[in-house]
């Protein structure tokens, strides 16, 4: 179902994907692409690419936080998850599934419980019940309770909902960032109880 899906959207979305490229290109220069390593199924690391949607961290610009480094054009692919597209490309090597447990950042991996960190039984995905149900508006527990609940409770019909609750959220543009921040704050993890529980 992956790729019955992924390759079609590819090849649609060429123009939209080449006209993003060239906007990214003019207002913030090269790269285009933003490559990041990313935990997959099992924790195992693949690297991840999107479009750019920040300048690089320079403080002799004032670009130190997210927020300062957001551009107007990033702001809008990652409110129409334009950005997204060339992630794609993850689904069709197999990095990703277009459904499931969205891949975070690799330093999160030692910062999880045990019940948190079985989010990695299943392959990452492009969206999940976490976007479809308030995205990066809700907390990280929040997050990762959905994730869990999707790995106990996978199938074809939940990926189908998904996916079709994914397009709403992506036309309404809700959740694309928490209340008062530019994107996302970090998990800087649990207690050392939670962590052992």
């Amino acid at each position: 179902m992956d790729l019955a899906l992924t390759i079609p959207v590819l090849v649609v979305s060429a123009p939209v994907q080449l006209a993003t490229a060239a906007a990214i290109y003019l207002s913030m220069g090269r790269p285009v692409l933003f490559r990041q390593e990313r935990p997959g199924l099992q924790g195992e690391i693949f690297e991840l690419v999107k479009f750019r949607s920040m300048h690089h961290v320079n403080p002799s610009r004032g670009f130190t936080d997210d927020a300062s480094r957001l551009t107007r054009v990033g702001k809008f692919i990652r409110s129409t998850s334009l950005d997204e597209l060339p992630t794609l490309w993850n689904v069709v090597r197999g990095d990703m599934s277009l459904v499931g447990p969205r891949p975070l950042r690799v330093k999160y991996l030692e910062r999880y419980s045990p019940e948190q960190a079985r989010r990695h039984e299943v392959r990452p995905g492009l969206t999940g019940l976490a976007q479809v149900n308030g995205r990066n508006s809700i907390s990280w527990e929040e997050r990762f309770s959905y994730d869990v609940y999707y790995v106990d409770n996978q199938s074809i019909l939940l990926d189908l909902q998904i996916l079709f609750k994914t397009v709403k959220v992506v036309l309404t543009r809700r959740g694309i960032s928490e209340d008062g921040q530019a994107t996302m704050t970090e998990f800087l993890g649990n207690s050392d109880t939670e962590r052992l529980k």
